[in-house]
């Protein structure tokens, strides 16, 4: 998500990062490429000019700081408003601590709206509440039958009523709410065009009749800044308290994401990249912005981390990584437990200083099912002791997992290199728990730097080749 706009705020702060004073002829210069960024993002026109009006004017008034550039104080003014733009702070769901919270979703047709209710109900069933799905969608086609699949494959009931309106389904359903014991109602409503006036009516009907803590407008990133005058036209007729951006990973511009909360006062709640069930995640504005300028998320990625993988596993993975233990049994799970984090290439992206990086290279998934496969095809001897696996037994294993010896080597040989980085990175005791304090340090953006610039984790600079060093001779004797 967002890579466009990522790539194109990038350029304009290396033009800007390498000034040794800002004038007010450069940040206008620097403030022309941030409006084109924008509105390539499709954000909408009004969000684009108060927001560069307010980075423009903030540029040339802020004081210098001793030992921090000009550019980097731009660069921080950028991400401040970005945050202010995306809504400043975290906006969290208002739970009704006297009766069940009921939770309304309401958008266009193929937003997304009953996925999102599947999505929202696992993740509230994962935090220990007790969900309750209402299918209140009685326009389209198998949009109940839909709706019961996905309950019944994240273990959550459905509430259902043949022949019934929305409106009745919904009041009926706050009755099954407490059968049930649920402490969370989330109704599923119809999709519907903003100018149907019938149609929004049974939606205010609705929310008369439920009483919803929670009205949330669902929202399609594709669709740019349409969503927007559209969230406004369901905003008029409704109490809105959220939004749940859906279809982040298709858009690579944000500008319905950009343009929302500043332009229509919507706060986004939640933003869903993917079509697995548990791809949803709560909107923090300040980490977002850190993702759209290329600064990575951090925290983000740890919390998806501690979700799937156990606590005495992972320190009984670091003692084997310690004693250079790591096999391809180890490996093997590993890759399962990161799979379930979501797809690769996000998680990359989330990590500090990658994204740039990453930016036209093809990572997919499917290759990390083909290692799988692979490990797969081995005895638990040779996933233990891969040292054994001889060319007999590579043709084996390539045969059996579809594919060729070259490829088994190929991993074989990635799998020692891995290991050789753990062994160094044990020997500067990262894995104990004295070396805590040096993991962090190998992991700052300043030893980060100093890896780029030829600085290896021990700080000596690397070793050039005879070639470098004879040319660097020859450009001592002409001096």
């Amino acid at each position: 998500m967002f890579e466009s706009i990522t790539e194109s705020l990038n350029k304009v702060f290396r033009s800007v990062l390498g000034k040794a004073r800002l004038s007010e002829e450069n940040v206008a210069e620097a403030m022309r490429e941030v409006r084109t960024a924008l509105l390539e993002a499709d954000v909408n026109n009004r969000v684009v000019n108060s927001f560069v009006d307010r980075v423009g004017e903030f540029a040339l008034g802020m004081e210098i700081i001793p030992g921090v550039s000009p550019g980097q104080l731009f660069v921080k003014v950028v991400y401040d408003e970005l945050v202010k733009l995306l809504g400043g702070e975290t906006s969290v769901i208002d739970w009704d601590v006297s009766r069940p919270t009921v939770i309304m979703l309401c958008g266009l047709q193929g937003s997304g709206k009953t996925t999102t209710a599947g999505k929202l109900a696992l993740r509230w069933r994962k935090d220990g509440k007790k969900p309750l799905l209402v299918a209140a969608d009685v326009q389209r086609p198998a949009a109940i039958e839909q709706l019961k699949v996905i309950g019944g494959q994240i273990g959550v009931p459905v509430f259902t009523q043949a022949g019934a309106s929305p409106v009745e389904i919904c009041r009926n359903s706050l009755n099954a709410a407490k059968l049930h014991e649920a402490d969370a109602v989330i109704l599923d409503t119809a999709g519907r065009l903003h100018v149907d006036e019938v149609l929004m009516d049974e939606l205010d009907a609705v929310r008369k009749a439920a009483v919803p803590k929670e009205i949330l407008f669902v929202c399609d990133a594709m669709i740019g800044q349409s969503a927007v005058d559209t969230a406004r036209e369901f905003k008029r007729r409704l109490p809105l308290t959220g939004a749940a951006m859906t279809k982040m990973d298709s858009d690579a511009r944000g500008g319905a994401a950009l343009s929302l909360r500043e332009s229509t006062g919507v706060p986004i709640k939640f933003v869903a990249a993917g079509e697995k069930l548990d791809a949803i995640e709560e909107f923090h504005p300040d980490r977002m912005a850190s993702r759209i300028l290329g600064m990575g998320d951090v925290v983000s990625l740890v919390e998806r981390a501690q979700k799937v993988i156990d606590e005495k596993e992972a320190m009984a993975m670091q003692v084997k990584l310690a004693r250079n233990e790591f096999n391809l049994e180890d490996f093997l799970n590993q890759l399962g437990q990161i799979r379930k984090m979501g797809a690769i290439k996000d998680l990359l992206m989330m990590i500090p200083g990658l994204g740039a990086q990453l930016k036209g290279v093809d990572i997919d998934d499917a290759q990390f099912k083909r290692i799988e496969s692979i490990i797969q095809s081995m005895t638990l001897e040779e996933r233990r002791n891969p040292g054994i696996i001889d060319t007999k037994r590579r043709a084996r294993i390539a045969k059996g997992s579809g594919k060729q010896p070259k490829d088994v080597i190929e991993l074989l040989k990635q799998f020692q290199e891995m290991r050789k980085i753990t062994g160094r990175m044990s020997r500067l005791g990262v894995f104990s728990g004295a070396g805590s304090q040096q993991a962090i340090e190998a992991l700052s953006p300043g030893a980060l730097d100093s890896i780029a610039s030829g600085r290896t984790l021990y700080g000596s600079k690397k070793k050039g080749t005879k070639a470098q060093k004879k040319k660097k001779d020859r450009k001592k004797k002409r001096r």
